[in-house]
């Protein structure tokens, strides 16, 4: 894609996301922010970052590969030399609240009037017809994102990323991939606009269909999985260290107690499928955890990796970055001479023959 130009005028979260896509896939991304109010995420930083700064962490993580330029579209001068740029552009994004696209006079017809070939990127909190100013935290609370997570006793508990506003750039991304091959093919460009809540509510996926096909509500449950078990129960081993289960089938479940010493379990009437397994997960976790504080972490994985059984150790972030895997999916860069650093967003390889 490096014949492409993106402009970016959108903030925060998932429009920056979508920009930093493009570009690292090889696009000229230009970055456009007000003199005056730029991009609030330079200024959402950790106690320990430098107060001094233009730049902060959270900003950096979807910002990445573009240039910046500072405009004030209200004003006439700016907004031609906007316009001057639109008028070779192949892609908008932006997330501007509803009546700002009129009050700058960036309207899609406008835009189209200039760039017929323009694709433009709309995210918006509850659809464009609603000024309702949208945090990712927010719409986790309407969607049934926070009801639903945390444990009996936590009360509601919001995720730890934003994941509402990394789906919704998902979603424009996938979007505006299809405006560009529609484009390819008609010669025309389009709007594209995704919302926060459709993405939410679009993400429930089995919850919904947990509700939508048998009533059922979803309750706080910790990593608990309503339809599968043991899935998500917590275990500590000899050393230590916390592990985990996802046990998909009956196979699984017989290689696991296999495993552990106590195969007799795999015919137990009250584990023997998996809807048992669910009705007594309570009593199967005890029992399991008895076995498993008796194990070494490490031996016992391999052994359960060796026979293709779900499991994995509960790794804090510094663990994480400490594995080759996930550190080569680390992009750096400088960013008005700091540097910076994030991880991609794109996860896939494409190859040819």
């Amino acid at each position: 894609m490096n014949e492409l130009k993106v402009i970016d005028l959108s903030t925060v979260l998932a429009g920056p996301s979508v920009g930093t896509f493009f570009a690292e896939l090889g696009a000229e991304v230009i970055k456009i922010e007000h003199p005056l109010f730029p991009d609030v995420t330079r200024s959402w930083k950790l106690p320990t970052e430098d107060k001094s700064s233009s730049i902060s962490a959270y900003f950096s993580s979807v910002n990445y590969g573009k240039s910046y330029i500072s405009l004030d579209l209200s004003k006439e001068e700016d907004h031609a030399e906007f316009i001057g740029h639109i008028k070779n552009a192949d892609i908008l994004i932006s997330n501007f609240k509803k009546g700002d696209d009129q009050k700058l006079n960036i309207q899609t017809s406008f835009l189209h009037s200039i760039n017929p070939q323009l694709i433009i990127g709309k995210i918006s909190g509850f659809g464009e017809e609603s000024d309702r100013v949208a945090y990712d935290l927010i719409l986790q609370a309407e969607t049934g994102f926070m009801s639903m997570n945390g444990t009996k006793d936590s009360g509601p508990v919001k995720m730890p990323v934003a994941l509402i506003d990394v789906l919704a750039g998902h979603q424009l991304k996938e979007g505006l991939l299809l405006a560009l091959l529609d484009r390819h093919l008609t010669g025309k460009g389009s709007e594209v606009s995704v919302s926060l809540y459709d993405t939410a509510i679009c993400s429930l996926a089995n919850q919904a269909s947990n509700y939508l096909m048998t009533g059922h509500v979803a309750q706080r449950i910790g990593s608990l999985h309503p339809n599968i078990a043991p899935y998500g129960e917590l275990f500590q081993t000899k050393d230590g260290l916390t592990i985990t289960f996802a046990i998909g089938s009956d196979k699984h479940f017989e290689k696991l107690v296999s495993t552990l010493d106590i195969p007799e379990l795999a015919k137990d009437s009250r584990f023997i499928h998996n809807q048992q397994r669910i009705e007594h997960r309570t009593i199967l976790a005890e029992i399991l955890q008895s076995s498993i504080r008796s194990c070494e972490s490490k031996e016992l994985l391999s052994k359960l990796h060796a026979q293709q059984v779900p499991c994995a150790e509960v790794k804090t972030m510094d663990m994480v970055f400490s594995h080759q895997e996930a550190s080569s999916l680390i992009l750096s860069e400088e960013i008005n001479q700091i540097k910076t650093r994030r991880v991609r967003t794109t996860a896939f390889t494409i190859k040819h023959d």
